[in-house]
């Protein structure tokens, strides 16, 4: 009997480990600020090699705020709730890659809320091209010109930006963009709640012949 008790009381005792291992990770993943987010951003500006001073300045003045837009974030965590598998997201984008006339879709992501919010904050920056929200898979939640694919999350503006939720800084070459036929720099940043969670990324085209 003595040695029955044992043995439960060893098994408990190594699942109570376990558990607390486990909550104890989840706990640190989940202690992150907004300050501490955009504390990384910033960093990740200043030390890229691919941005001039001028637009490390403009990035950090004028796009960093963004990464706590309101509306950017609300429409990314609306996605997020979908839970939209990441087969049906990739279906999603094949269908949209290979579409020779406006899909349904395309129509959605150029006038939802989001996008009407890109569309004001490009008003006031007049060196913005394109602009587009991802949300915490990478999938499109709005753009202000239609972009070449739906879903990014196997590229850099939104792995490098997302950062596995820890929030980072994606800055590209300059080069010329397709949707406007303009020459800019591609800048991506994590969006990031109230609670200090990554809920998505947006990646912004900047037109640095106009800083």
């Amino acid at each position: 009997m003595i040695q029955k008790h044992t043995v439960t009381f060893k098994l408990v005792t190594v699942l109570t480990m376990v558990l607390g291992v486990f909550f104890a990770g989840f706990a640190v993943a989940q202690e992150q600020t907004v300050e501490q987010v955009i504390a990384r951003v910033n960093q990740g500006i200043d030390a890229s090699t691919l941005a001039s001073q001028a637009l490390k300045d403009y990035a950090k003045k004028n796009l960093v705020p963004l990464c706590t837009n309101e509306v950017f974030v609300r429409e990314a965590e609306a996605q997020n709730a979908k839970k939209v598998t990441l087969e049906d997201i990739k279906k999603a984008d094949q269908e949209w890659i290979n579409a020779e006339d406006e899909l349904p879709v395309h129509k959605e992501k150029l006038g939802n809320a989001c996008a009407q919010e890109i569309a004001k904050v490009a008003a006031k920056l007049p060196a913005l091209g394109e602009v587009f929200v991802m949300d915490n898979q990478g999938a499109n939640v709005g753009q202000n010109v239609l972009t070449s694919d739906y879903w990014q999350g196997d590229e850099e503006k939104w792995t490098n930006a997302f950062n596995e939720g820890k929030g980072g800084v994606d800055i590209s070459e300059s080069k010329l963009d397709k949707s406007t036929n303009t020459i800019d720099q591609k800048i991506s940043l994590p969006l990031v709640n109230p609670k200090g969670i990554v809920v998505g990324a947006i990646c912004i085209g900047v037109k640095t012949d106009q800083l």
